[in-house]
């Protein structure tokens, strides 16, 4: 028999989510930024501090092999939940941001000359921008940027023109962390493969409200993080074709990326271990597993229906108020997750930040890290509110009351 959850039983195993926030219960609205960790993941950090600190795969004694086992078996369990083919196209990082410089050093080393073009979009956070940019810069490259529309919807049809046969890597987000709004990634791959350009995809927002397949997609690099998915911080995967990662140079020199090291020169350890120099974030990568489990449990139908409640409720008070302008507003087919970026007209988006904090609600204020994004919709920052499952109807409604108080008081 299917055990059916609700919210309120996927709360309980939050520790965090029962935190009294100036005499007030914790509203906790920046998801986006990072979640919250079940007691699941605090209690198998603490038991591999205590059982099985070791260092992975260097050495033959009891603890280290136990250390090995569970950071190598996170492997297989990243394959399976985003549909890779082989282990191998797994490679451990600290993050999104790690996992796409990686990429971008990595591959503008094999494959970006002087004359050469990078893709990226107008929605990207600024891990997704910078990086291409110090690639450009040092090899002289063109950088070309994806438009998005007023209501932020990113051009998808304008891609075609902007490729040609200079264009060497097409990199956008999955879902922007200030718009929320899905992109159609498997048209963007379809339009830049016809023209044999590979993808990279940030996916750090799409992991978390997304079912990911990265063989279904056909993306050739797919990058996120653990913080933002319900494991630890410090953990991140890099998603990457086989015949992409075998062909670029290694990121990082060191330890267990090598085969051997001679003074007369050095040969380099296969795949994935050619990208994971030095000693790796052992007791924290496992976590990860911990992670996926959640995400697939919020899956489930009745939580998915109390999910979609809070959005609805959310969606509908900011795109409704004539005071609020929301930015990332879905038209036609493109969808939206509850990643909510908006301004009040005549208020400054700290000051309600401020004063939301004094109620007990966590938001995000300023430009989240997309100041490009910011520029193009003619404000210095914004408020951001964003859900995960384990958000209520009831904290939404006190948020829009909340806020509320908030504009008359500032107003």
């Amino acid at each position: 028999m299917m055990i059916v959850m609700r919210t309120q039983e996927l709360r309980n195993l939050f520790p965090i989510l029962n935190t009294k926030v100036y005499g007030r219960n914790l509203v906790y609205f920046d998801n986006a930024a990072t979640s919250q960790r079940p007691q699941s993941v605090i209690d198998l950090m603490t038991s591999i501090a205590l059982n099985s600190n070791a260092n992975i795969h260097r050495a033959v004694h009891y603890l280290a092999n136990e250390a090995t086992v569970m950071y190598e078996s996170t492997r297989d369990a990243v394959k399976d939940f985003i549909g890779a083919s082989s282990r191998e196209e797994i490679v451990f990082t600290s993050g999104t941001t790690a996992s796409i410089n990686l990429v971008a050093y990595s591959f503008g080393e094999a494959f970006i000359g002087e004359g050469d073009e990078v893709i990226v979009s107008e929605a990207e956070h600024h891990s997704d921008i910078v990086p291409w940019q110090i690639v450009c810069q040092r090899k002289r490259a063109v950088l070309k940027v994806i438009p998005v529309d007023d209501n932020g919807v990113l051009q998808t049809d304008k891609l075609e023109g902007l490729i040609n046969d200079r264009t060497r890597i097409v990199a956008v987000t999955h879902i922007s962390n200030v718009l929320g709004l899905v992109n159609p990634i498997e048209e963007i791959v379809r339009i830049s493969h016809s023209h044999g350009v590979p993808v990279l995809v940030d996916g750090a927002q799409g992991i978390v409200h997304q079912k990911v397949n990265v063989q279904k997609s056909d993306v050739d690099f797919y990058a996120f993080s653990g913080h933002k998915m319900y494991s630890a911080t410090g953990t991140g995967v890099l998603y990457g074709k086989r015949k992409w990662l075998d062909a670029m140079p290694p990121f990082m020199g060191g330890g267990e990326m090598i085969d051997t090291v001679k003074f007369s020169g050095t040969t380099f350890a296969p795949l994935p271990e050619k990208f994971e120099a030095g000693t790796q974030n052992f007791n924290a990568v496992p976590t990860l597993k911990e992670g996926m489990k959640l995400a697939e449990l919020m899956r489930e139908a009745e939580l998915e229906s109390q999910s979609a409640e809070a959005f609805s409720m959310m969606y509908d008070f900011l795109s409704g108020d004539e005071r609020i302008r929301l930015y990332g507003v879905p038209c036609g087919t493109t969808r939206k997750v509850p990643v909510f970026s908006f301004t009040v007209k005549g208020v400054h988006h700290e000051d309600l930040a401020l004063i939301l904090d004094k109620m007990g609600i966590a938001v995000r204020s300023g430009q989240m890290c997309a100041e490009p994004l910011m520029d193009r919709f003619g404000v210095t920052g914004m408020l951001r509110v964003s859900l995960a499952p384990y958000n209520t109807a009831e904290e939404v409604e006190y948020f829009k009351k909340s806020l509320n108080k908030a504009i008359d008081m500032l107003a």
